[in-house]
């Protein structure tokens, strides 16, 4: 009986100290609650950060495709295209107004290797690149591509094909199901008759499954011209609602498996819904802006310029320049900063910069001040310049990096019959708000209440440009 009695007691003072404990405990845990918050919270912010930063050409190539699903009829493995030369309502990053382009967004997942056919460099001439989802290049066409003007099927191989090669094809292998191809049909002019031409030569080009190479189905061309193309890169949940799209269709890639618990830590995981609730998509909204404010200061720091002692230079670091080109084969490079740089201003990869054309960008006048629309500024192209095709000066939005909205022409062009030069063979082109007089036809509008930036670029560039024996003088302000 005492025993029996001891034993009760024991037990209640043991349910007593356990409870005592509980409680103990659970104050231990309200007391942490707020700074373990704070410390979830930061990390999800910055774990987001570099998210944005990291999938910046994957959503960058998402957002492209969506506006062709959601604003034309076209679909994948078929042609997009513009009939004219783009104008604002094309908002993709810095196109070019001055050629006719034509896009072909691929997937390999459930139809297998696709063949693009680029016709022969006869009637016509492409400058033409085929990328990757993660805008890696696979490989260039047209004139200084792999088929130097002859003409050729490039064949896309899907993740991991392992079937035999046919012969007769330029066969990538490419490590996502999807992807593009950008081929710029380039104009002799602007008239009519040579956009004509440009059109006719644009839709030679062919699309279809290699297993239906014995009798290739009738290529679909969908026309965009006029249609509100917008893929600007949005700095708010879209950027993560983009990104998860690409995390569930493609594979992950042996070098970025170090982002699967990131990406899952903040709710982006293969297989499963992303359903932020709304403290997160606050901080999501948060962490895109300092993404965006990161990369903008990137961007204002400069790349390294091309010309000693000029503003000009390429929109592309020298080390994406050398990774990107060839499949990120250093093992101890990788440079997703300068990635993340370049493909927040424009799209494509290209194999061969500098063969069938070069880019030199200039966001700041000779004096170092960014660019006002609000005020004149001249750029002096010197004669001869060092292209076999035409080179263009374009203005663009520079916070958005598209086409200025509203305005009626981006550009001045070689190619234009209109361009004035100058009695040793200069030509000036003119940025501003209004024309100086007698010189409309090179002239440029830009809006009175934005700052812009300038996109130089060259078809054809020859010897000259890359020796610096002809030279780009920066754009002065003249008022």
């Amino acid at each position: 009986m005492t025993k029996r009695i001891f034993s009760a007691a024991a037990a209640l003072m043991l349910l007593l100290t356990g409870c005592d404990q509980k409680k103990q405990q659970t104050v231990v845990d309200t007391s942490r609650q707020s700074p373990q918050n704070s410390v979830n919270d930061s990390l999800l912010h910055a774990r987001a950060v570099q998210a944005v930063i990291w999938g910046m050409p994957a959503v960058n190539y998402d957002l492209m495709l969506q506006e062709m699903l959601s604003k034309t009829s076209s679909k994948q493995n078929e042609i997009v295209y513009w009939s004219r030369p783009v104008d604002w309502k094309n908002q993709t990053l810095t196109p070019n107004p001055d050629a006719l382009y034509f896009m072909v967004f691929f997937n390999t997942k459930d139809v297998g290797p696709i063949v693009i056919e680029v016709p022969p460099a006869d009637n016509g001439v492409f400058a033409a690149n085929i990328d990757t989802v993660w805008q890696m290049p696979l490989e260039d066409a047209g004139l200084i591509g792999a088929d130097k003007g002859k003409g050729g099927k490039y064949l896309i191989l899907p993740p991991g094909f392992k079937g035999k090669t046919p012969t007769g094809y330029f066969a990538v292998q490419s490590d996502t199901s999807g992807g593009y191809a950008l081929l710029r049909s380039n104009l002799a002019s602007h008239s009519d008759a040579d956009i004509a031409k440009a059109l006719a030569y644009g839709k030679r080009l062919k699309v279809y499954p290699l297993s239906q190479a014995a009798q290739p189905p009738e290529t679909k061309y969908t026309d965009a011209n006029g249609v509100s193309y917008d893929s600007t890169i949005p700095y708010d949940l879209r950027f993560f609602q983009s990104l998860d799209r690409i995390i569930q269709a493609e594979p992950w890639l042996t070098r970025d498996k170090a982002m699967i618990d990131q990406l899952k830590s903040i709710g982006i995981e293969k297989g499963k819904p992303f359903n932020p609730d709304t403290k997160n998509t606050e901080i999501f909204k948060s962490a895109a802006i300092d993404a965006r404010d990161y990369i903008d200061g990137l961007y204002q720091a400069g790349f390294p310029p091309f010309f000693p002692g000029s503003r000009w230079a390429v929109p592309a670091m020298p080390e994406l320049v050398k990774e990107g080109s060839s499949g990120y084969a250093d093992p101890d490079t990788y440079p997703v900063d300068a990635r993340a740089l370049t493909y927040s201003i424009g799209y494509v990869g290209i194999k061969r910069l500098g063969t069938a054309q070069f880019y030199l960008i200039e966001s700041k006048d000779k004096n170092g001040n960014a660019f006002d629309g609000n005020a004149t500024y001249r750029l002096r192209v010197p004669a001869n310049a060092p292209t076999s095709q035409y080179w263009s000066a374009t203005v663009y939005d520079r916070v958005t990096h598209a086409l200025v909205k509203n305005l009626d022409r981006a550009s001045r062009a070689s190619n234009d019959a209109s361009l004035q030069k100058n009695s040793d063979g200069a030509v000036d082109i003119y940025f501003g708000p209004k024309a100086p007089a007698g010189k409309d036809s090179n002239w440029v509008p830009t809006d009175p209440n934005r700052q812009f930036e300038v996109l130089y670029r060259i078809y054809g560039p020859t010897k000259a440009l890359f020796d610096k024996t002809w030279t780009l003088p920066d754009i002065e302000r003249l008022q």
